[in-house]
């Protein structure tokens, strides 16, 4: 074909693509260097045309996105994603870069927005969008606005790859398109070629059932008039190439006024913000339902043999990895890749056969080095960036210049973060990511710490996503910066909180977060709340996440006195208010009660420990709730088992005596599933194993018991009794395996040492205990000498 059609006299030069390809992108610059047009009009937002010159700037690297969103209701956004690869990309770089006019046509984003989201998303990849499988993405807003198969559900590669004989579309267009040297002799051939296969598809399936495109398309027509009379024959237009057919058709301008007439509109803003590979991936949300951005960007970035480029990468990247990978692997794979495309009568080899051939050569057939591979190169971790000059709301600003503060680069990589809450810059960073979720912007997620469960140490993990610019702006609404956005939702929080441990949970983030002028109506909506709670059970959820913040009170500087208060009267409503709600309950609501006791005695221990806490009373009203539970006969046997356990814990209740209550548990009046439920409450949990294995009298009970059980009790009993039991360690059942095994009574340090259990021995091994008298001479220096006799006593005791 020779392009004729495109060429016509008095006629724009339509250059239809398939978004995101880099075939499409470099056939585009191509046609533009030869057409060399007066202006380039680009499928995309009329509001963006102010920030085009943006796209020049040096600090503005793809991926980048358009952000459209509403100015009244900010979370109403789209997104027009742009790669490097991307046609319109590289037509608006074009564009600047000749001093050509370049400018967006397709319908604005205020009619856009105003529409309601479709509940269906279109399915199948279209030439439009460059979407796969239920997404467009693309330039067209996601999957909101150019859904071709609504109802046809047509998708035009994969009709044109089926007309051609394949069963995989992405694979026909590599052949067809990238593999063919698109541009390459007459540069306007492929749209050619490209606009006579879409015509004949819009003939046989019209709007591809979705009616939106109709709108567009008079838009853009108009559009295009308007560029035709101000620069004659110099207009050319980049756009999906299943919308050129309906842009080359001559219709009436009031035709086209008249599908535009009466369309919702809401006022709008928009603006630049860094995008992500990963998320072009993705073909859910935002994301343009691209399998591979990061193979389609090495395809456009290649001067040359980029499938010999691609696999000297992918060695790279395994190298890096420790992986035995030489140059001979690499020639190795090269051959494999070729052959295999011969094999598949494929003009080059693509992604699949240079996938293949990692796989044989140089991950030795497993699949999960070739993982890495697909997550680091296929896809990627690379994050776009914008100029600091793009339009932004004040909130982004503040947070823009905290970032740069703090030194904390969003990177689209996950990365881990430990913070030393001592340090200023560790506090700082800690207060900004906490304020950040209290917002609903989750670019940090706590993760637990390598070094303890201390309060000075926080761990989180980072990674930026592109709608975290949606949050940022849509949080804007609460104030100007971090700092007084993050307090006016929270008081907005406390005030709609429905139960007392979102509160309470409420108070605890005000602390983390640094929020002190949030906190006295937090705590004042906390007081009100808990006085009008008689609910034992949304009590004690809500006294932890209080005690908790009272442990902040060092670490972080802030004043708690008033949460030390309040949580004294919380623990003392739930001592009262326990016994009773504990009363009569079913298995599943003693199960339940049980996870309050054990978080309430957590919290209690916690409290004691705390300088603004109450004395030691509350500890002692606790012990004699405890001891009320293990008694009462009303109460379930996992709550009375549970409470004998906690106070055995607390040094409360003698060894005897803690034998004598599970001995009246397990007596042989008591039905074999209450006796089970009580053992569950007793050794659940964490310990329960190793009591029974260092305390004989404990273990003979449990074990006389389980052998008296009925056949018939027994199958009754068994899941409880597996469940308690499966949750020990391994080591734990193994050695209580072993005890069983022996038989009860023989179990004495002599028989323990005979069998080789760790830990145990028939005498002092003197050896081992000399071992640690120089260790001891450097921690209390040279003059220790004359004790080593009396150190190494002590030390063998």
């Amino acid at each position: 074909m020779n392009g004729s059609r495109a060429r016509d006299a008095g006629q724009p030069l339509l250059l239809g693509v398939r978004h995101h390809g880099p075939g499409s992108a470099k056939a585009v610059r191509a046609a533009l260097e030869a057409s060399r047009p007066r202006v380039v009009l680009i499928e995309g937002p009329p509001e963006a045309d102010p920030l085009v010159p943006l796209a020049a700037a040096e600090d503005m690297r793809p991926p980048v996105a358009l952000l459209a969103h509403a100015v009244d209701e900010p979370g109403r956004s789209a997104f027009w994603p742009l790669a490097a690869f991307s046609p319109e990309w590289v037509a608006l770089r074009w564009a600047l870069e000749h001093g050509v006019p370049a400018r967006f046509i397709d319908l604005p984003a205020a009619h856009t927005l105003a529409w309601e989201r479709d509940e269906e998303d279109g399915g199948g990849e279209d030439m439009d969008g460059g979407g796969k499988d239920g997404e467009d993405g693309g330039m067209d807003a996601g999957a909101e606005q150019d859904a071709l198969d609504e109802d046809v559900r047509v998708d035009p590669l994969g009709v044109l790859a089926d007309t051609a004989g394949y069963d995989d579309a992405e694979r026909w267009w590599e052949d067809v398109v990238e593999h063919r040297g698109a541009g390459k002799g007459d540069a306007l051939a492929p749209f050619t070629a490209l606009e006579e296969a879409m015509t004949a598809l819009r003939e046989t399936y019209g709007s591809g059932g979705h009616g939106r495109d109709l709108i567009r398309e008079a838009h853009m027509r108009l559009r295009i008039r308007d560029a035709q009379r101000e620069f004659e024959d110099g207009v050319a237009v980049v756009c999906g190439a299943w919308h050129v057919p309906a842009l080359r058709r001559r219709t009436g301008v009031t035709a086209d006024r008249a599908l535009l007439k009466g369309l919702p509109k809401v006022k709008t803003d928009v603006t630049w913000v860094p995008w992500t590979h990963r998320r072009l991936s993705r073909a859910g949300g935002y994301g343009a339902g691209i399998d591979s951005p990061g193979w389609y960007a090495h395809l456009f970035a290649a001067p040359d043999r980029p499938v010999e480029r691609w696999l000297t990468k992918v060695a790279g990247l395994l190298r890096a990895e420790d992986r035995t990978v030489s140059p001979g692997h690499v020639i190795e794979a090269v051959r494999l890749a070729e052959t295999l495309a011969a094999l598949r009568g494929r003009p080059l080899p693509g992604l699949g056969e240079a996938t293949d051939a990692v796989r044989a050569v140089m991950c030795e057939g497993s699949d999960v080095p070739l993982a890495l591979v697909h997550d680091r190169l296929v896809v990627g971790d690379v994050l776009g960036e914008v100029p600091h000059t793009v339009p932004a709301v004040p909130l982004q600003r503040d947070l823009e210049r905290t970032q740069r503060r703090l030194r904390l680069r969003p990177e689209a990589a996950e990365r881990e973060l430990d913070l030393d809450l001592r340090e200023e810059t560790g506090a700082e960073r800690s207060r900004l990511l906490h304020r950040l979720r209290l917002l609903g912007i989750d670019w940090g997620r706590p993760a637990a710490a390598r070094s303890g469960t201390g309060t000075f140490r926080e761990t989180w993990r980072l990674r930026w996503e592109p709608e975290l610019a949606v949050r940022s702006a849509e949080a804007g609404v609460w104030g100007t910066t971090v700092l007084a956005a993050a307090t006016a939702k929270a008081e907005a929080d406390a005030v709609a909180a429905r139960g007392l441990a979102d509160i309470t949970a409420l108070a605890e983030h005000c602390l983390l977060a640094a929020l002190p002028d949030a906190l006295p109506v937090v705590m004042r909506v906390l007081a009100d709340r808990a006085a009008l709670d008689t609910d034992v059970a949304h009590l004690a959820q809500a006294l932890p996440a209080l005690v908790r913040s009272l442990r902040y009170g060092d670490v972080r500087g802030t004043g708690t006195a008033a949460l030390a208060e309040v949580a004294a009267g919380l623990a003392e409503r739930v001592f009262v208010g326990l016994p009773p709600a504990c009363a009569g309950l079913d298995a599943d609501a003693a199960e339940e009660m049980r996870g309050h006791v054990d978080a309430v005695h957590g919290a209690l221990s916690l409290l004691g420990d705390v300088p603004a806490a109450p004395d030691g009373r509350l500890r002692a009203r606790w012990r004699a709730v405890l001891r009320t539970l293990s008694a009462r006969d009303t109460v379930p046997g996992v709550l009375r088992g549970r409470a004998v356990r906690l106070l055995l814990d607390e040094g409360e209740l003698a060894q005897d005596e803690a034998a004598r209550l599970m001995g009246l548990a397990l007596s042989p009046g008591t039905p074999p599933a209450d006796a089970a439920a009580w053992i569950e409450g007793f050794v659940g949990g964490s310990g329960g194993g190793l009591l029974l294995v260092h305390d004989e009298r404990l273990f003979g009970l449990v074990d006389r018991w389980l052998t008296a059980v009925p056949t018939e009790a027994f199958t009754d009993v068994l899941p409880l009794l597996r469940r308690t039991f499966s949750a020990y360690e391994s080591g734990v059942r193994r050695t209580l395996g072993e005890l069983v095994r022996r038989g009860p009574g023989r179990r004495d340090r002599t028989d323990t040492a005979a069998a080789g259990a760790p830990g145990f021995g028939p005498g002092v091994d003197e050896a081992r205990a000399d071992a640690v008298l120089p260790v001891l001479r450097l921690l209390l220096g040279p003059d220790c000498d004359e004790g080593t006799r009396g150190e190494r006593v002590e030390v063998r005791r």
